[in-house]
């Protein structure tokens, strides 16, 4: 199928040929009719990409403080290979279009194949031919209204959230500051309300539309016409709202807010545009300054969005899908007439020369409509106080997979995100004797960004067809937590090598379900991305403290910091909590660095956060103490290691420097620039590489991964019991 992309770091426009979107439950695969270009957020995002390195930093300040911290942390290779890569990697256009009903995901019932939806948001109504979108971002077209004005649903949200942030009552007079299309749209709203409305615009063209669609008068921001209308409609008081719909880095519109509005009347930025609030014009009046979250409650948070959970109309009146359903109504009872504000319908394969003469101001529009061919393509289809270590039981039958000799190793990965485009697709791609065969997302242009920066002879969302492929050598599984065991259980049946990113698991089942999958198919050809173990310089440090003839104890700070608003790692109710995400890491380094599997596990939160202590015990008495911190100063280091045992320590900070004291004095000293941090995904991989290709015992026995894998899950036995928790079974 097609999609409109743009590549953020050159600029560059197109329409992309990428894999079709497969139909995950909880959603609806949608073909699209028409899809909405936003003339104001879509341009701007646009015109920021044609932006130089330097003006792209400076209008994203947020952004560059992301980058700083991620340097103090990550070090500056793979903080530049993570920048890169999101700059360099084709983006979506697009959030609002209506479109038919393809395919049903599981769990959908309020749609059936055919019918008519509206969807909205930047993940999931994207200017594509066919697009996932899940149960809350979709609505039905009630019937008679056309596609291409059902089209305007997101934006008329966005419009309609505005306006109940204002609380406009019977009888108010409102200011609209910008006509263009979400402002065109917030004069008929507060017009359809009862509301008498005044607009601000430049543009004459867009003055004489909003008097046509129903503003009482409307005019240049400079002119005295908008002064003396407001005083004329308001007996001189001022008006009782003012809606910031303009875009731009003046502040006039907030200047021209404060003087024409009443006192303790109600400012509401809708659009984005410069908030250098005048204080004392605002004081005096005490105006109550309010901001409208684009489409309404539900916005940006997850479990929502993705995971289909509504909120309580008792609770929450008006949410993302309700404003949807009701600006579409407001449509089709022709309360909200779109039509005029439709400048051009441009056929979708000329997307690219579409948004062309937007930018250069050719085409000049309130709104532009993509129309989609009309001929169809084939879619794609897409706590108890001992917790036990699973035995791990193979069949009699051959554990490595058969592969032809001095042939190249052909992977295949499912998934490919952050992660794997920053931290291991770099790795692979520059690696000889590896074939990058087939890369497997259910988003299509994740897909299609891999393969085009890394080489994949295919991308695909087709799962079933890469395990059935049996010239593929091995599997990488980079999927979101909850779904690695199943992918892992899957792959490992169908006789591939599996690399998988830690978790393998997120309960005991699953874990389980894992192991049964070895034992029905005699395939223990498993990895799991614990790459600590493979540093360069631990692995050093390890070989220069020697080894041991008493037991150790082993302190592990992980300075985690907080998680940015919105990360799919604050879903704990389907990826698990964070520690159960990444603390395998750190479970799997100290028992490495111990040379055994542990034995218990005592866990303690501290209140109000994620903070957690775990103490790990081992067979000959050796214990490891995890300090797992939110809290902590983000300038400290992540990572701080000591290891003490027969009068020695080892001392790790960072991967950056470790030491050896032994005695009175230190044996032994590593230094790196923090530019060279080095965690191991390299030799890691190199490892895993060479098993496949060799046939060769796998980098970590497996029963040490299964041990690591139930010592995490233990955790959460833990904190819910008080107690240590036996790990039975355990070596």
């Amino acid at each position: 199928m097609k999609q409109v992309v743009q590549n953020y770091k050159s600029g560059e426009l197109a329409l992309l040929d990428v894999p079709v979107p497969g139909c995950k439950p909880g959603g609806v695969l949608v073909r699209s009719a028409y899809s909405l270009i936003s003339t104001g957020t879509e341009l701007m995002k646009v015109s920021e990409a044609g932006m130089s390195m330097l003006g792209k930093a400076r209008s994203r300040p947020d952004q560059v403080a992301k980058v700083v911290q991620s340097v103090a942390t990550n070090g500056v290779p793979a903080t530049y290979r993570k920048v890169m890569g999101k700059l360099d990697s084709y983006t979506p256009l697009g959030y609002s279009l209506c479109g038919v009903v393809e395919q049903v995901g599981a769990g959908i019932d309020d749609v059936k194949v055919g019918d008519l939806v509206a969807c909205a948001g930047n993940e999931h109504a994207l200017h594509a031919e066919l697009n996932w979108v899940p149960k809350n971002l979709y609505a039905p077209v009630p019937d008679g209204l056309a596609p291409r004005h059902a089209a305007f649903g997101t934006v008329g949200s966005i419009a309609l959230q505005g306006v109940r942030q204002g609380e406009s009552r019977l009888g108010e007079v409102a200011l609209v500051i910008g006509l263009g299309l979400i402002g065109q749209l917030v004069v008929q709203l507060l017009a359809a309300s009862g509301v008498r409305v005044v607009g601000v615009d430049p543009d004459p063209a867009r003055c004489e539309l909003a008097e046509r669609l129903g503003a009482a008068a409307c005019g240049d921001p400079a002119s005295a016409a908008v002064e003396a209308a407001v005083a004329e409609l308001t007996d001189g008081h001022g008006v009782d709202q003012v809606y910031l719909a303009a875009g731009g880095g003046s502040n006039q519109p907030v200047e021209l807010a404060a003087r024409l509005c009443r006192d303790r009347g109600r400012v509401v930025d809708i659009g984005k545009c410069r908030l250098d609030l005048p204080w004392n014009a605002y004081y005096e009046k005490e105006l109550d300054v309010r901001f409208s979250r684009s489409y309404g409650p539900g916005r940006y948070d997850p479990e929502y969005e993705l995971e289909g959970r509504d909120y309580p109309i008792g609770y929450v009146r008006w949410t993302e899908r309700r404003n949807l359903a009701c600006f579409l109504d407001l449509v089709a009872r022709g309360r909200v007439d779109v039509e005029p504000l439709v400048s051009h319908i441009a056929d979708f394969d000329d997307a690219v020369e579409t948004y062309q003469s937007l930018k250069d101001g050719d085409l000049k529009a309130v709104a532009v409509l993509f129309r989609y061919p009309e001929q169809k393509e084939e879619a794609g289809e897409a706590e108890a106080p001992a917790v036990t270590v699973p035995a791990v039981r193979r069949s009699g039958g051959v554990s490595t997979p058969a592969r032809a000799a001095r042939t190249p190793v052909r992977l295949a990965f499912v998934g490919a995100g952050n992660y794997a485009t920053s931290m291991l697709l770099p790795h692979l791609a520059q690696r000889d004797g590896v074939e990058l065969s087939t890369v497997v997302t259910t988003t299509a242009l994740s897909a299609a960004n891999a393969q085009r920066k890394f080489g994949f002879a295919e991308a695909t969302t087709d799962l079933d067809a890469v395990l059935g492929d049996k010239s593929i050598d091995a599997v990488f599984v980079l999927t979101r937590h909850s779904s690695h065991a199943e992918l892992t259980r899957r792959a490992l049946l169908a006789g591939k090598s599996v690399f998988v990113e830690k978790p393998l698991a997120l309960t005991e089942d699953e874990l389980a379900g894992v192991l049964a999958a070895v034992e029905e198919s005699g395939n223990d050809r498993l990895q799991v991305g614990f790459n600590r173990r493979f540093a360069p310089l631990l692995q050093e440090a390890r070989k220069r403290f020697g080894a041991r003839t008493g037991p150790a104890s082993l302190r592990y700070l992980v300075n985690a910091g907080r998680l940015a608003h919105g990360s799919w790692y604050l879903q704990q109710g389907t990826e698990g909590s964070r520690f159960a995400g990444e603390g395998g890491h750190f479970i799997d380094t100290a028992s490495w660095l111990l040379d055994a599997d542990p034995v218990s596990v005592y866990a303690v939160a501290a209140s109000g956060n994620e903070d957690l202590q775990v103490v790990l015990r081992y067979p000959d008495e050796s214990t490891a103490t995890i300090s797992y911190v939110t809290t902590g100063a983000p300038g400290f280091p992540k990572e701080t290691l000591d290891l003490v045992a027969d009068g020695r320590v080892l001392r790790l900070d960072d991967f950056v420097r470790a030491a050896v004291y032994d005695g009175h004095r230190k044996r032994w000293v590593s230094s790196r620039l923090p530019k060279a941090r080095d965690k191991g995904q390299n030799a890691e991989l190199a490892a895993f590489i060479k098993a496949v290709r060799t046939g060769g015992p796998m980098p970590v026995p497996l029963e040490s991964l299964v041990a690591t894998t139930a010592a995490t899950l233990a955790v959460r036995a833990g904190l819910a019991g008080g107690a240590p928790v036996t790990l039975a079974g355990a070596r």
